[in-house]
């Protein structure tokens, strides 16, 4: 059992929670606005979810979930985060987080962003390329003819041990891209982006991706 803090109560966070949660974890959740506007939501998640500030699911969980829109990752807590493993959902939507020069150009990813912001934590990719309500839908045991695989990546190999090992208690299989430089292959609009794949075909979409789709 692990306490895994989630910063960002939307559509990928709260689907995040039930499926941590149903898998034997414990939750403390934050969005931007008081805790307590969580309430209903933790009603829901049950005894094993409780809500709080970023800095406090940054400080609780032993490993966090950053998933928040890009323009917002400069408001996640730094201190409370150093050393752990955090995992980051985010993918570029300029129209809603305005034009960043670095990704339009191809040279930086959203990952790397977050891991410039958090230097001293172990930032890893994941969940970024599913749609939020199929991460608690389309699990199938370890095992299983044309399970369905979810991509990482990060700059430290124990990041992508623990997201591995979560994807699969969830249901998943895991390919691994790499470094977070290579991580913009399974970022929006390439071929592995929100698509219902095994862990081969996931392969063969990140190879067909362009650096700027």
């Amino acid at each position: 059992m692990t306490t895994i803090g989630i910063i960002g109560a939307g559509n990928i966070g709260s689907n995040v929670a039930r499926a941590v949660i149903e898998s034997g974890h414990d939750v403390v959740i934050a969005n931007s606005r008081d805790p307590q506007t969580l309430a209903g939501l933790v009603d829901d998640l049950g005894p094993r979810a409780r809500a709080g500030t970023a800095a406090e699911a940054a400080g609780a969980g032993e490993v966090v979930v950053v998933t928040v829109p890009l323009h917002a990752i400069d408001q996640i807590p730094v201190e409370p985060l150093a050393g752990k493993i955090v995992l980051d959902t985010n993918n570029y939507y300029y129209e809603r987080d305005g034009q960043i020069e670095s990704l339009d150009d191809g040279e930086a990813t959203t990952s790397g962003l977050l891991q410039q912001h958090l230097p001293t934590s172990r930032v890893v990719k994941a969940f970024n390329h599913i749609v939020a309500d199929q991460i608690n839908t389309d699990g199938t045991p370890a095992g299983t003819p044309n399970r369905r695989a979810l991509a990482t990546a990060s700059d430290f190999p124990e990041a992508v041990e623990f997201v591995t090992a979560l994807y699969d208690q969830l249901g998943f299989d895991t390919v691994d891209i790499g470094s977070l430089d290579e991580s913009w292959r399974v970022e929006r609009d390439r071929p592995a982006y929100v698509v219902r794949q095994n862990a081969i075909e996931l392969a063969e979409n990140l190879t067909k991706a362009n650096r700027l789709p």
